[in-house]
């Protein structure tokens, strides 16, 4: 269970909302891309206006907001850079808990050049836009 879970409703609108500027990006609405994903290989993706010089990258390009959810998802799965995240979901998971957005945002240090301030700022904005009601939300 601990590189196949859930990834909790609440960290993905707050990282969607984060990463894309409440969906309002070039990456968002040119390359469905959600959750600010990079990709190594020239012409997967949309290259930033503000790259550093020297530097490869591009924001990945998808097919639809779909597949942007799902890359993302594999991402906080199987990156080794998320293991930390994936080692308090597993913890929450043996102690019963209910698995939220707010602890794991402890586990995403190295989503972002912003560290420890980019886990912050998602906990701030699940706490106000109350996000973890939808974590124990069914069909």
């Amino acid at each position: 269970m601990r590189r196949a879970d859930v990834v909790p409703v609440s960290l993905a609108l707050a990282q969607a909302a984060n990463e894309s500027a409440w969906g309002t990006s070039r990456f968002a609405k040119q390359g469905n891309n959600f959750f600010g994903q990079w990709c190594f290989t020239k012409g997967c993706g949309i290259v930033p206006q503000s790259r550093d010089k020297g530097k490869a990258h591009e924001v990945a390009d998808f097919r639809s907001p779909a597949d942007s959810v799902e890359s993302y998802m594999m991402n906080l799965n199987r990156h080794d850079a998320y293991k930390p995240l994936r080692t308090i979901r597993q913890s929450l998971r043996e102690k019963g808990f209910v698995i939220s957005g707010l602890p794991l945002t402890h586990g995403l240090n190295k989503y972002s050049e912003r560290g420890e301030e980019y886990g912050k700022e998602l906990r701030d904005m699940i706490t106000f836009n109350d996000l973890t009601r939808f974590d124990t939300a069914s069909d």
